[in-house]
């Protein structure tokens, strides 16, 4: 099967998956307490009739299942509807915020590759080393140190104390230099479970590859050691990385609702928790579904990547 033909298939098969994400996302959201028209009405008097009125605008006196198929229809044409807190379109929201959180989960992404792999890498080539058991110890920290614990400490220690980078997000274009600066602590704050997620993974992987048959021989005809572990070691390793990477895209996604709280970082995770605590289901149910698309493309990238670092793996 050529690499297009499967690029395809998996694609068509995603989308069954998408539509179970979608109703699933439609009922959670439906056995949230309250209702649009609740929150709409709380600050002033409602009589039967306007109840009525914003409840058939709404949709809500519909069946639910016709409820979810008219939402449904509505996404299929990119369109999200309207905001119940304030009557703006809710693609227009979420464009607004989409770059902050997509620049805080890139950095952050790339602070986990570039620290995680290298120190795995290392720690395995020096295996037993204080050098490899002080990486296992900070590895373990990183996964277990709550990311909102590690921000207000990061915040405390070099914004208050050490002044070293603004503890308030500017008010500039998120590619602004000073937005990037202001970017150091979120995204070393979200990065670091990642990070030390990548470095345990790594460490292991190279391990395993170091006991093959494959790098005995590489060695025997002379290579130079770098090489072995550069060309030879690490692509076998890398397998097991992407795939855990692809993953590590929802979980960055997902970290970045509290840590953008912590910051106060003006990106999705504050949008949807501010919509959920307004009852504002279509801005929930949009963020959900751009999320689950997401992980599903990551995953699909993951699974072409393996062929690039495999020839073995066939489609």
């Amino acid at each position: 099967m050529s690499l297009r033909r499967y690029v395809l298939r998996r694609t068509l098969l995603t989308l069954p998956i998408l539509v179970g994400v979608s109703a699933l996302t439609f009922a959670l959201v439906k056995l949230l307490p309250g209702t649009p028209v609740d929150y709409v009405l709380q600050f002033q008097e409602a009589t039967p009739e306007l109840r009525a009125s914003l409840r058939a605008q709404y949709h809500l006196d519909e069946p639910v299942w016709k409820q979810y198929l008219l939402w449904l229809n509505d996404v299929l044409h990119l369109d999200f509807g309207e905001r119940i807190a304030s009557d703006r379109s809710v693609s227009a929201a979420i464009a607004e915020r989409l770059p902050e959180t997509l620049v805080l989960g890139g950095i952050s992404f790339l602070i986990a590759l570039l620290v995680g792999v290298p120190a795995g890498v290392v720690a395995a080539v020096r295996r037993g080393s204080l050098l490899d058991e002080g990486s296992r110890v900070v590895a373990l920290l990183g996964i277990a140190t709550p990311n909102f614990w590690l921000g207000l400490l990061l915040i405390l220690l070099f914004g208050v104390h050490l002044n070293l980078v603004p503890v308030i997000p500017p008010v500039a274009p998120v590619f602004a230099p000073e937005s990037l600066v202001f970017l150091v602590l979120p995204a070393v704050t979200l990065g670091t479970a990642s990070a030390a997620l990548f470095t345990r993974l790594t460490r292991s992987a190279v391990t395993e590859q170091l006991r093959q048959e494959y790098v005995r021989a590489a060695r025997a005809r002379g290579l130079d050691e770098r090489t072995v572990i550069r060309k030879h070691v690490l692509r076998n390793s890398l397998i097991s990385v992407v795939t855990v990477a692809a993953v590590q895209v929802a979980f960055l996604l997902d970290g970045a609702v509290v840590v953008e709280r912590v910051f106060s970082w003006p990106g999705l995770g504050r949008l949807l928790v501010r919509a959920i605590l307004q009852r504002d289901f279509p801005v929930v149910q949009a963020i959900v579904l751009l999320v689950a698309t997401a992980v599903v493309v990551a995953n699909l990238l993951a699974d072409v990547l393996y062929a690039w670092l495999d020839p073995r793996i066939t489609y």
